[in-house]
């Protein structure tokens, strides 16, 4: 969880940002891999371009992504990296689990990595456990609800009605 502070007539606010930069750029380029599904591999050179991203940073992110098992390689003249399977058969919430780790904004109401809170008495009575539950659940209906092939269309239908942004 990254956060940063910013300031709006000199007072300063912290603001919490749920996805770190790797998660991002990981989600730019699949989606670019996603809009090229069906056309071959695609060379890290042509997503740094495209996506404007760190070569580098780039290179481990993909590499994470293929050996969770949802990208492939080819090396070679023709080679470059694509999508494992559809784009309709990939969610949002798999990659940022890949890249970030769990969707829960706590330990506690963690599905794949649960630790008990240390401040917590009670966990059946904690009211922040309850609400950080229900953060959880509506985070990963969204983000487990959503796939490559959703996103695209939704950023396609943005672009045709509202071209000019």
């Amino acid at each position: 969880m990254l956060y940063s502070i910013i300031s709006i007539k000199s007072i300063d606010f912290w603001v919490f940002e749920m996805l770190s930069r790797k998660a991002k750029y990981g989600l730019l380029a699949m989606l670019a891999l996603a809009r090229r599904y069906g056309q071959g591999p695609v060379l890290i050179a042509d997503l740094v371009t495209e996506e404007e991203l760190p070569r580098k940073f780039l290179e481990s992110i993909l590499l994470e992504l293929k050996k969770q098992g949802l990208l492939h390689s080819r090396r070679g003249r023709q080679g470059g990296y694509l999508l494992s399977r559809a784009p309709h058969l990939i969610f949002v919430g798999q990659i940022i689990r890949v890249l970030d780790g769990p969707l829960a904004p706590v330990s506690c109401v963690s599905q794949t990595a649960y630790r008990p809170c240390d401040e917590c008495r009670d966990e059946r009575r904690c009211g922040i456990r309850m609400v950080m539950q229900d953060v959880r659940d509506a985070m990963a209906a969204i983000l487990d609800g959503r796939s490559l092939q959703d996103v695209v269309a939704m950023v396609a239908a943005r672009e045709r009605t509202d071209p000019g942004s």
